[in-house]
C-alpha cells in the first residue's frame, strides 16, 4: 500500500514538481495551499510524512507544524521543511516546532526523495 505524503506550499508549480517526484517514487500525495488549508485536510487519515514550505499566506509553515503536532493523529508524523529560508534562526524555529529535516529551495528531486526515504517508516 502506498504511503501518503502531504505537500503544503502556496506555489502551485512547486506542489506540482514535488507531487510528480513523489508520485513517480510510488507515494500518494495530498496537496494543500497553506497551513490553514493543510489543517482542514488533516482529518485523521494516515499521513506518513508532511513536506511544508515556511513562508505562506494565512498560516506559515512553522505555525502549521506546531498546530499539526497538537493533533493526536499527527503528533509523531515526520515533517520536512522545504523552503528558501536557510538562516539558522528559522531552522531552530522549525526544529522547535517539530520539523525533522530542512531542504532549501531550489532543490533536486533526488535530494528531496532521499530525505523522504530516511523519514518515512516502513
Amino acid at each position: 500500500m502506498a504511503k501518503t505524503i502531504m505537500v503544503v506550499d502556496d506555489s502551485i508549480s512547486l506542489r506540482q514538481v514535488v507531487g510528480i517526484a513523489l508520485e513517480g517514487a510510488g507515494y500518494e500525495v495530498i496537496e494543500a495551499e497553506d497551513g490553514q488549508d493543510a489543517l482542514r485536510k488533516l482529518t485523521g487519515q494516515k499521513i506518513h510524512l508532511i513536506i511544508s514550505d515556511v513562508n505562506m499566506p494565512n498560516m506559515n509553515g512553522i505555525e502549521f507544524v506546531k498546530a499539526a503536532k497538537q493533533l493526536p493523529a499527527y503528533k509523531f508524523t515526520p515533517v520536512i521543511m522545504l523552503t528558501t529560508e536557510s538562516g539558522e534562526d528559522k531552522k531552530v524555529q522549525g526544529q522547535a516546532a517539530g520539523a525533522k529535516a530542512w531542504v532549501v529551495k531550489p532543490f533536486q528531486p533526488a535530494q528531496l526523495l532521499n530525505a523522504v526515504s530516511k523519514l518515512i517508516l516502513p
